[in-house]
Protein backbone atom coordinates (compact mmCIF):
# COMPACT_ATOMS: atom_id res chain seq x y z
CA UNK A 1 0.00 0.00 0.00
CA UNK A 2 1.42 3.40 -0.97
CA UNK A 3 3.83 4.51 1.65
CA UNK A 4 1.93 3.29 4.28
CA UNK A 5 -0.72 6.43 3.96
CA UNK A 6 -3.87 4.55 3.37
CA UNK A 7 -5.62 2.90 5.93
CA UNK A 8 -8.93 0.11 5.79
CA UNK A 9 -11.78 0.59 8.05
CA UNK A 10 -13.99 -2.62 8.23
CA UNK A 11 -17.73 -2.09 10.55
CA UNK A 12 -18.63 -5.34 11.22
CA UNK A 13 -22.29 -4.68 11.90
CA UNK A 14 -25.81 -6.65 12.09
CA UNK A 15 -27.41 -5.40 9.59
CA UNK A 16 -24.56 -4.24 7.08
CA UNK A 17 -20.58 -4.32 6.84
CA UNK A 18 -18.91 -1.18 5.62
CA UNK A 19 -15.27 -1.32 4.63
CA UNK A 20 -13.66 2.40 4.24
CA UNK A 21 -10.38 3.27 2.25
CA UNK A 22 -8.65 6.41 2.78
CA UNK A 23 -5.68 8.53 3.27
CA UNK A 24 -5.49 12.06 4.96
CA UNK A 25 -5.01 15.25 2.57
CA UNK A 26 -2.29 17.56 3.40
CA UNK A 27 -4.62 19.33 5.24
CA UNK A 28 -4.50 16.20 7.43
CA UNK A 29 -8.53 15.72 6.91
CA UNK A 30 -9.65 12.31 5.84
CA UNK A 31 -10.19 12.08 2.17
CA UNK A 32 -12.24 8.68 1.73
CA UNK A 33 -11.07 6.76 -1.88
CA UNK A 34 -13.40 4.19 -1.60
CA UNK A 35 -16.26 2.51 0.57
CA UNK A 36 -17.97 -0.60 -0.15
CA UNK A 37 -21.65 -1.97 1.46
CA UNK A 38 -22.45 -5.70 1.89
CA UNK A 39 -25.89 -6.41 4.08
CA UNK A 40 -24.67 -8.30 7.38
CA UNK A 41 -26.34 -11.56 6.88
CA UNK A 42 -24.36 -13.41 9.92
CA UNK A 43 -23.91 -10.99 12.26
CA UNK A 44 -26.61 -10.99 15.41
CA UNK A 45 -26.31 -8.44 17.91
CA UNK A 46 -23.34 -7.44 16.91
CA UNK A 47 -21.85 -11.75 17.48
CA UNK A 48 -20.81 -13.33 14.83
CA UNK A 49 -23.57 -15.93 14.75
CA UNK A 50 -22.59 -17.36 10.86
CA UNK A 51 -18.92 -17.81 10.09
CA UNK A 52 -19.54 -18.96 6.61
CA UNK A 53 -22.42 -16.08 5.63
CA UNK A 54 -19.99 -13.04 7.51
CA UNK A 55 -16.97 -14.17 5.75
CA UNK A 56 -19.12 -13.80 2.24
CA UNK A 57 -20.03 -10.59 3.54
CA UNK A 58 -16.85 -9.19 3.95
CA UNK A 59 -15.62 -10.09 0.77
CA UNK A 60 -18.34 -8.73 -0.75
CA UNK A 61 -18.26 -5.40 0.75
CA UNK A 62 -13.97 -5.13 0.35
CA UNK A 63 -14.51 -6.00 -3.41
CA UNK A 64 -16.54 -3.12 -3.96
CA UNK A 65 -14.40 -0.96 -1.84
CA UNK A 66 -11.57 -2.60 -3.91
CA UNK A 67 -13.15 -1.71 -7.43
CA UNK A 68 -14.44 2.15 -6.53
CA UNK A 69 -11.01 2.61 -5.36
CA UNK A 70 -8.75 0.67 -7.64
CA UNK A 71 -6.61 -0.42 -4.70
CA UNK A 72 -5.76 -3.64 -3.08
CA UNK A 73 -6.63 -4.06 0.49
CA UNK A 74 -4.55 -6.33 2.64
CA UNK A 75 -4.88 -5.28 6.34
CA UNK A 76 -7.89 -3.55 7.80
CA UNK A 77 -8.65 -2.05 11.28
CA UNK A 78 -11.76 -3.87 13.12
CA UNK A 79 -14.38 -2.36 15.46
CA UNK A 80 -15.97 -4.83 18.02
CA UNK A 81 -19.14 -4.15 19.77
CA UNK A 82 -22.27 -6.58 20.44
CA UNK A 83 -24.28 -7.51 23.88
CA UNK A 84 -21.36 -9.70 25.17
CA UNK A 85 -19.37 -6.33 26.14
CA UNK A 86 -19.31 -5.23 29.67
CA UNK A 87 -17.65 -2.55 31.46
CA UNK A 88 -16.32 -2.57 35.27
CA UNK A 89 -14.56 -0.12 37.71
CA UNK A 90 -11.63 -1.16 39.55
CA UNK A 91 -8.95 -0.11 41.98
CA UNK A 92 -5.41 -1.21 42.41
CA UNK A 93 -2.12 -0.06 43.24
CA UNK A 94 1.72 -0.87 43.42
CA UNK A 95 4.59 -0.48 45.91
CA UNK A 96 7.81 0.92 44.38
CA UNK A 97 10.66 -0.55 45.64
CA UNK A 98 13.33 2.83 44.55
CA UNK A 99 10.79 5.75 45.81
CA UNK A 100 13.69 7.80 45.86
CA UNK A 101 13.93 7.68 41.45
CA UNK A 102 10.64 9.57 39.84
CA UNK A 103 7.93 7.34 38.36
CA UNK A 104 8.31 6.40 34.70
CA UNK A 105 6.18 4.44 32.31
CA UNK A 106 7.47 1.33 33.37
CA UNK A 107 5.37 1.47 36.57
CA UNK A 108 2.39 2.38 34.68
CA UNK A 109 3.41 -0.39 32.83
CA UNK A 110 3.79 -2.29 35.93
CA UNK A 111 0.09 -1.15 37.19
CA UNK A 112 -1.84 -2.14 34.03
CA UNK A 113 -0.43 -5.43 34.31
CA UNK A 114 -1.57 -5.89 37.41
CA UNK A 115 -5.10 -5.17 36.90
CA UNK A 116 -4.66 -8.03 33.75
CA UNK A 117 -4.55 -10.41 36.59
CA UNK A 118 -8.12 -10.05 37.87
CA UNK A 119 -9.53 -13.06 37.62
CA UNK A 120 -12.96 -12.72 35.15
CA UNK A 121 -15.74 -14.70 34.59
CA UNK A 122 -15.07 -18.14 32.60
CA UNK A 123 -14.55 -17.58 28.82
CA UNK A 124 -13.87 -14.08 29.30
CA UNK A 125 -10.73 -11.81 29.01
CA UNK A 126 -10.24 -8.32 29.79
CA UNK A 127 -10.00 -6.03 26.16
CA UNK A 128 -9.45 -2.56 27.54
CA UNK A 129 -7.68 -1.28 30.90
CA UNK A 130 -8.38 2.46 31.08
CA UNK A 131 -6.78 4.44 33.70
CA UNK A 132 -8.74 7.54 35.24
CA UNK A 133 -6.80 9.13 38.02
CA UNK A 134 -3.76 8.23 39.96
CA UNK A 135 -2.98 8.73 43.56
CA UNK A 136 0.90 9.10 44.32
CA UNK A 137 1.33 8.43 48.13
CA UNK A 138 -1.72 10.40 49.64
CA UNK A 139 -1.83 12.87 47.01
CA UNK A 140 -5.17 12.64 45.29
CA UNK A 141 -6.39 13.77 41.41
CA UNK A 142 -3.18 13.14 39.69
CA UNK A 143 -3.59 12.82 35.88
CA UNK A 144 -0.30 12.51 34.59
CA UNK A 145 2.35 10.90 37.62
CA UNK A 146 5.27 10.46 35.24
CA UNK A 147 7.99 12.67 36.62
CA UNK A 148 6.46 12.63 40.32
CA UNK A 149 8.40 10.99 43.23
CA UNK A 150 5.95 8.80 45.33
CA UNK A 151 6.32 5.29 47.15
CA UNK A 152 3.18 3.86 46.63
CA UNK A 153 1.57 4.53 42.86
CA UNK A 154 -2.30 3.99 42.92
CA UNK A 155 -5.23 4.16 40.07
CA UNK A 156 -8.85 3.80 39.28
CA UNK A 157 -9.53 1.69 36.10
CA UNK A 158 -12.70 1.37 33.45
CA UNK A 159 -12.09 -2.21 32.42
CA UNK A 160 -13.73 -3.37 29.50
CA UNK A 161 -14.39 -7.24 29.44
CA UNK A 162 -15.23 -9.57 26.48
CA UNK A 163 -16.02 -13.37 25.37
CA UNK A 164 -12.85 -14.51 23.79
CA UNK A 165 -14.71 -16.05 21.59
CA UNK A 166 -16.96 -13.84 20.23
CA UNK A 167 -13.52 -12.04 19.37
CA UNK A 168 -11.92 -14.59 17.84
CA UNK A 169 -14.82 -15.43 15.74
CA UNK A 170 -14.37 -12.06 14.01
CA UNK A 171 -10.68 -12.23 13.82
CA UNK A 172 -11.12 -16.03 11.78
CA UNK A 173 -14.03 -14.03 9.73
CA UNK A 174 -11.47 -11.36 8.79
CA UNK A 175 -8.44 -13.90 8.29
CA UNK A 176 -10.46 -16.25 6.18
CA UNK A 177 -11.54 -12.91 3.84
CA UNK A 178 -8.07 -13.11 2.99
CA UNK A 179 -7.23 -9.97 5.17
CA UNK A 180 -4.84 -8.96 7.93
CA UNK A 181 -6.13 -7.58 10.82
CA UNK A 182 -3.63 -4.44 11.58
CA UNK A 183 -5.85 -3.59 14.75
CA UNK A 184 -9.17 -4.24 17.24
CA UNK A 185 -10.68 -1.44 18.74
CA UNK A 186 -14.06 -0.87 20.50
CA UNK A 187 -17.06 0.58 18.51
CA UNK A 188 -18.05 2.90 20.76
CA UNK A 189 -14.40 4.47 21.08
CA UNK A 190 -14.23 4.35 17.19
CA UNK A 191 -17.70 6.22 17.15
CA UNK A 192 -16.63 8.53 19.87
CA UNK A 193 -13.41 9.75 18.14
CA UNK A 194 -15.40 10.41 14.79
CA UNK A 195 -18.35 12.35 16.18
CA UNK A 196 -17.02 14.10 19.20
CA UNK A 197 -14.57 17.44 19.99
CA UNK A 198 -12.13 17.68 22.64
CA UNK A 199 -14.53 20.51 24.23
CA UNK A 200 -17.12 17.82 24.61
CA UNK A 201 -15.37 14.98 26.33
CA UNK A 202 -13.74 17.72 28.36
CA UNK A 203 -16.66 19.33 29.34
CA UNK A 204 -18.51 15.68 29.69
CA UNK A 205 -20.89 13.82 27.49
CA UNK A 206 -22.79 10.95 26.36
CA UNK A 207 -22.45 9.32 23.21
CA UNK A 208 -25.13 7.37 22.26
CA UNK A 209 -24.53 4.42 19.11
CA UNK A 210 -27.78 3.41 17.70
CA UNK A 211 -27.06 0.70 15.48
CA UNK A 212 -29.10 -2.60 14.02
CA UNK A 213 -28.59 -4.57 16.64
CA UNK A 214 -27.40 -3.04 19.77
CA UNK A 215 -27.03 0.78 21.21
CA UNK A 216 -23.29 1.67 22.09
CA UNK A 217 -22.77 4.19 24.94
CA UNK A 218 -19.49 5.85 25.80
CA UNK A 219 -19.43 8.34 28.48
CA UNK A 220 -16.43 11.24 28.63
CA UNK A 221 -15.92 13.49 31.54
CA UNK A 222 -12.27 15.76 31.87
CA UNK A 223 -11.02 14.23 28.53
CA UNK A 224 -11.50 10.99 29.57
CA UNK A 225 -13.34 7.98 28.86
CA UNK A 226 -15.85 7.21 32.28
CA UNK A 227 -18.30 4.18 31.38
CA UNK A 228 -18.82 2.05 27.99
CA UNK A 229 -22.06 -0.26 27.99
CA UNK A 230 -23.52 -2.12 25.18
CA UNK A 231 -27.59 -2.49 25.48
CA UNK A 232 -28.47 -5.52 23.22
CA UNK A 233 -31.55 -3.08 21.35
CA UNK A 234 -31.38 -1.41 18.46
CA UNK A 235 -32.79 -0.40 15.26
CA UNK A 236 -33.91 -4.12 14.18
CA UNK A 237 -35.99 -4.25 16.87
CA UNK A 238 -38.22 -1.42 16.33
CA UNK A 239 -38.24 -2.80 12.47
CA UNK A 240 -39.57 -6.39 14.30
CA UNK A 241 -42.16 -3.99 16.31
CA UNK A 242 -44.00 -2.45 13.58
CA UNK A 243 -43.97 -6.53 11.67
CA UNK A 244 -45.82 -7.43 14.63
CA UNK A 245 -48.01 -4.84 15.43
CA UNK A 246 -48.87 -4.29 10.99
CA UNK A 247 -49.01 -7.83 10.39
CA UNK A 248 -46.28 -7.77 7.26
CA UNK A 249 -43.55 -8.48 6.15
CA UNK A 250 -39.71 -7.41 7.34
CA UNK A 251 -39.24 -5.46 4.07
CA UNK A 252 -42.13 -3.37 4.55
CA UNK A 253 -41.73 -3.02 7.94
CA UNK A 254 -37.80 -1.19 7.34
CA UNK A 255 -39.33 0.74 4.05
CA UNK A 256 -41.94 1.81 6.43
CA UNK A 257 -39.42 3.02 9.90
CA UNK A 258 -37.36 4.47 6.89
CA UNK A 259 -39.75 6.61 5.27
CA UNK A 260 -43.18 7.71 7.40
CA UNK A 261 -41.30 6.40 10.73
CA UNK A 262 -41.51 9.10 13.72
CA UNK A 263 -40.37 8.78 17.66
CA UNK A 264 -42.98 11.24 18.44
CA UNK A 265 -46.47 9.90 17.84
CA UNK A 266 -48.41 13.65 18.40
CA UNK A 267 -46.73 14.51 14.78
CA UNK A 268 -49.29 12.84 12.91
CA UNK A 269 -53.21 13.19 12.41
CA UNK A 270 -55.15 10.53 12.47
CA UNK A 271 -56.61 10.86 9.21
CA UNK A 272 -52.58 10.17 7.78
CA UNK A 273 -52.82 7.14 6.42
CA UNK A 274 -49.85 4.71 4.20
CA UNK A 275 -51.33 2.09 1.88
CA UNK A 276 -49.12 -1.23 1.60
CA UNK A 277 -49.36 -3.79 -1.65
CA UNK A 278 -50.52 -7.06 -0.34
CA UNK A 279 -48.70 -10.10 -1.00
CA UNK A 280 -49.37 -12.45 -3.77
CA UNK A 281 -52.46 -10.15 -5.50
CA UNK A 282 -54.25 -10.07 -1.65
CA UNK A 283 -56.12 -6.89 -0.95
CA UNK A 284 -53.36 -3.97 0.23
CA UNK A 285 -53.17 -2.69 3.94
CA UNK A 286 -53.94 0.58 5.10
CA UNK A 287 -52.07 1.72 8.22
CA UNK A 288 -52.32 5.45 9.70
CA UNK A 289 -48.95 6.87 10.48
CA UNK A 290 -50.42 7.61 14.31
CA UNK A 291 -50.12 4.00 15.04
CA UNK A 292 -46.99 3.60 13.13
CA UNK A 293 -45.18 6.25 15.41
CA UNK A 294 -47.09 4.64 18.53
CA UNK A 295 -45.19 1.77 17.80
CA UNK A 296 -41.62 3.30 17.57
CA UNK A 297 -42.30 5.52 20.00
CA UNK A 298 -42.84 2.50 22.67
CA UNK A 299 -39.85 0.78 21.96
CA UNK A 300 -37.43 3.86 21.45
CA UNK A 301 -38.35 5.11 24.96
CA UNK A 302 -37.50 1.39 26.16
CA UNK A 303 -33.89 1.96 24.62
CA UNK A 304 -33.57 5.41 25.13
CA UNK A 305 -34.79 4.44 29.36
CA UNK A 306 -31.99 1.51 29.70
CA UNK A 307 -29.22 4.23 28.05
CA UNK A 308 -30.38 6.70 30.36
CA UNK A 309 -30.19 4.10 33.43
CA UNK A 310 -26.75 3.58 32.63
CA UNK A 311 -25.70 7.05 32.37
CA UNK A 312 -27.08 7.33 36.28
CA UNK A 313 -25.13 4.57 37.37
CA UNK A 314 -21.89 6.69 36.18
CA UNK A 315 -22.99 9.39 38.38
CA UNK A 316 -24.88 12.07 36.06
CA UNK A 317 -26.65 13.28 38.75
CA UNK A 318 -23.71 13.90 40.99
CA UNK A 319 -21.86 17.16 40.94
CA UNK A 320 -18.79 16.01 40.11
CA UNK A 321 -20.19 13.81 37.28
CA UNK A 322 -22.32 15.65 35.40
CA UNK A 323 -22.34 15.81 31.88
CA UNK A 324 -22.56 19.51 30.57
CA UNK A 325 -22.42 19.11 26.93
CA UNK A 326 -25.68 16.40 27.44
CA UNK A 327 -25.75 13.82 24.69
CA UNK A 328 -24.32 12.61 21.41
CA UNK A 329 -26.69 10.39 18.88
CA UNK A 330 -25.55 8.84 15.88
CA UNK A 331 -25.74 5.33 13.95
CA UNK A 332 -28.22 4.56 11.66
CA UNK A 333 -31.12 4.68 14.54
CA UNK A 334 -30.28 8.49 14.93
CA UNK A 335 -31.98 9.18 11.55
CA UNK A 336 -35.00 8.43 13.12
CA UNK A 337 -37.62 11.52 12.74
CA UNK A 338 -37.97 13.58 16.24
CA UNK A 339 -35.39 10.99 18.33
CA UNK A 340 -33.53 13.90 19.40
CA UNK A 341 -36.93 16.21 20.75
CA UNK A 342 -37.99 12.56 22.71
CA UNK A 343 -34.39 11.73 23.88
CA UNK A 344 -34.28 15.74 25.45
CA UNK A 345 -37.61 15.35 26.66
CA UNK A 346 -36.64 11.83 28.64
CA UNK A 347 -33.63 12.61 30.11
CA UNK A 348 -34.06 16.19 30.45
CA UNK A 349 -30.41 16.59 28.90
CA UNK A 350 -29.52 18.57 25.80
CA UNK A 351 -28.90 16.45 22.69
CA UNK A 352 -27.34 16.80 19.10
CA UNK A 353 -27.08 14.66 15.95
CA UNK A 354 -23.41 13.24 15.62
CA UNK A 355 -22.29 13.84 11.86
CA UNK A 356 -18.74 11.95 11.10
CA UNK A 357 -17.75 15.28 8.66
CA UNK A 358 -15.73 17.52 11.08
CA UNK A 359 -12.81 14.65 10.25
CA UNK A 360 -13.54 14.28 6.56
CA UNK A 361 -12.23 16.66 3.64
CA UNK A 362 -14.30 19.01 2.23
CA UNK A 363 -15.18 17.53 -1.51
CA UNK A 364 -16.01 14.48 0.39
CA UNK A 365 -19.32 12.55 -1.13
CA UNK A 366 -22.27 13.67 1.41
CA UNK A 367 -23.98 10.60 2.24
CA UNK A 368 -20.38 9.69 3.98
CA UNK A 369 -21.38 12.14 6.51
CA UNK A 370 -24.65 10.27 7.78
CA UNK A 371 -24.72 8.82 11.22
CA UNK A 372 -24.88 5.50 9.63
CA UNK A 373 -20.79 5.52 8.92
CA UNK A 374 -20.03 7.00 11.80
CA UNK A 375 -18.23 3.69 13.01
CA UNK A 376 -17.06 3.25 9.65
CA UNK A 377 -15.08 6.77 9.50
CA UNK A 378 -13.50 6.14 13.34
CA UNK A 379 -12.12 3.13 12.35
CA UNK A 380 -10.18 4.49 9.22
CA UNK A 381 -9.58 7.68 11.18
CA UNK A 382 -7.66 4.38 13.94
CA UNK A 383 -6.34 3.16 11.02
CA UNK A 384 -4.20 6.14 9.95
CA UNK A 385 -3.37 7.14 13.37
CA UNK A 386 -1.54 3.86 13.50
CA UNK A 387 0.60 4.51 10.59
CA UNK A 388 1.06 8.11 11.17
CA UNK A 389 2.54 6.63 14.35
CA UNK A 390 4.58 3.72 13.08
CA UNK A 391 6.42 6.48 10.08
CA UNK A 392 7.21 8.88 13.47
CA UNK A 393 8.81 5.95 15.21
CA UNK A 394 10.79 4.74 11.83
CA UNK A 395 12.17 7.89 11.61
CA UNK A 396 12.81 8.72 15.29
CA UNK A 397 14.93 5.67 15.14
CA UNK A 398 16.59 6.72 11.48
CA UNK A 399 17.47 10.00 13.68
CA UNK A 400 18.56 8.53 16.89
CA UNK A 401 19.27 5.17 17.12
CA UNK A 402 23.18 4.92 15.84
CA UNK A 403 24.49 1.61 14.90
CA UNK A 404 27.90 0.87 16.67
CA UNK A 405 30.39 2.60 14.89
CA UNK A 406 33.56 1.77 15.00
CA UNK A 407 36.15 4.75 15.37
CA UNK A 408 40.08 4.29 15.57
CA UNK A 409 41.69 6.76 18.50
CA UNK A 410 45.14 6.41 18.09
CA UNK A 411 47.47 7.43 21.18
CA UNK A 412 50.33 8.92 20.59
CA UNK A 413 53.97 8.31 20.41
CA UNK A 414 53.25 4.73 22.03
CA UNK A 415 53.20 1.76 19.73
CA UNK A 416 50.20 0.22 20.00
CA UNK A 417 46.99 -1.47 18.22
CA UNK A 418 44.23 1.05 17.63
CA UNK A 419 41.53 1.28 19.98
CA UNK A 420 38.07 0.17 19.04
CA UNK A 421 35.95 3.06 20.93
CA UNK A 422 31.96 2.11 20.50
CA UNK A 423 29.34 4.70 20.45
CA UNK A 424 26.59 4.10 23.04
CA UNK A 425 23.22 3.00 21.59
CA UNK A 426 20.42 4.99 21.96
CA UNK A 427 17.25 2.57 22.61
CA UNK A 428 14.10 3.90 21.61
CA UNK A 429 11.15 2.46 24.23
CA UNK A 430 7.68 1.50 22.54
CA UNK A 431 5.28 1.15 24.91
CA UNK A 432 2.50 -1.15 23.65
CA UNK A 433 -1.08 -0.37 24.58
CA UNK A 434 -2.82 -3.62 25.66
CA UNK A 435 -4.94 -3.61 22.28
CA UNK A 436 -1.95 -4.00 20.30
CA UNK A 437 -0.95 -6.73 22.33
CA UNK A 438 -4.23 -8.26 22.16
CA UNK A 439 -4.06 -8.05 18.36
CA UNK A 440 -0.94 -9.99 18.16
CA UNK A 441 -2.11 -12.09 20.34
CA UNK A 442 -4.93 -12.70 18.41
CA UNK A 443 -3.18 -12.72 15.32
CA UNK A 444 -0.64 -15.79 16.91
CA UNK A 445 -3.35 -17.63 17.63
CA UNK A 446 -5.72 -17.68 14.37
CA UNK A 447 -1.84 -18.84 12.71
CA UNK A 448 -1.75 -21.72 15.33
CA UNK A 449 -5.30 -22.80 14.83
CA UNK A 450 -4.88 -23.62 10.71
Amino acid sequence: MENNKIAVGLDIGTTKIVAMIGRKNEYDKIEVVGIGKAKSLGVKRGVVSNITQTIQSIQQAVDEAESVSGLKIDEVVVGIAGQHIRSLHHSDYITRNHADEVIDDSDIEDLVNQVHKLVMLPGEEIIHVLPQEYKVDSQADIKEPIGMYGGRLEANFHVVVGQVSSIRNIGRCVKSAGLGLSEITLEPLASASAVLSQEEKEAGVALIDIGGGTTDLAIFKDGIIRHTAVIPFGGNVITDDIKEGCSIIEKQAELLKIKFGSAWPGENKETEIVSIPGLRGREPKEITLKNLSKIIHARVQEIIEHVYLEIKNYGHETAKGKLIAGIVLTGGGAQLKHLRQLVEYITGMDARIGYPNEHLAGDSDEALSSPAYATAVGLLMEGLEKNDKEVELVEEEEIVVEDVVEEEVKVPEVEQEPIKVEKPKLKTKKRKSFLEKFTESLKDFLDNAE
